[in-house]
């Protein structure tokens, strides 16, 4: 089934009304996120550190291995 020029504009205009309010809740979501690491790492410095040296340090056995 082929459609002319002006579905295909209207069917283009159907999925942008679907995609683009769930596009702005997924980057809400993204913003709320980082600000809650953000304060996580800003509440536990010391704990986040050690939490980097350990998977960077993981990360280096692994690599190491191939």
């Amino acid at each position: 089934m082929e459609m002319n020029p002006q579905q295909l504009a209207d069917r283009a205009r159907q999925l942008q009304d679907q995609v683009v309010p769930q596009l702005d809740e997924a980057r809400q979501n993204l913003v709320d996120l980082n600000q809650r690491v953000v304060g996580f790492i800003r509440a536990n410095p010391g704990t986040c550190l050690l939490g980097a040296v350990a998977v960077g340090f993981l990360v280096g056995r692994l690599a190491s291995r191939r």
